[in-house]
């Protein structure tokens, strides 16, 4: 059986994920941030890494 079925959940079957992030050197849940920090983070770009470059520079240092 290859199909994924996902079966319908009640909302109460369900938990809030919460969402943390680094901040001045400690870890803090972003639920606990006022407003403008808030936005601030949610307005962030993500590092995305290129393989191909890691493997570049891998094989450059190692």
């Amino acid at each position: 059986m290859d199909t994924l079925t996902m079966q319908p959940q009640e909302q109460t079957e369900r938990t809030r994920c919460e969402v943390w992030t680094r901040v001045m050197g400690y870890h803090r849940p972003v639920s606990h941030f006022n407003t403008g920090k808030k936005a601030e983070h949610y307005s962030r770009k993500h590092f995305i890494e290129c393989k191909v470059s890691n493997l570049d520079f891998c094989e450059k240092y190692a």
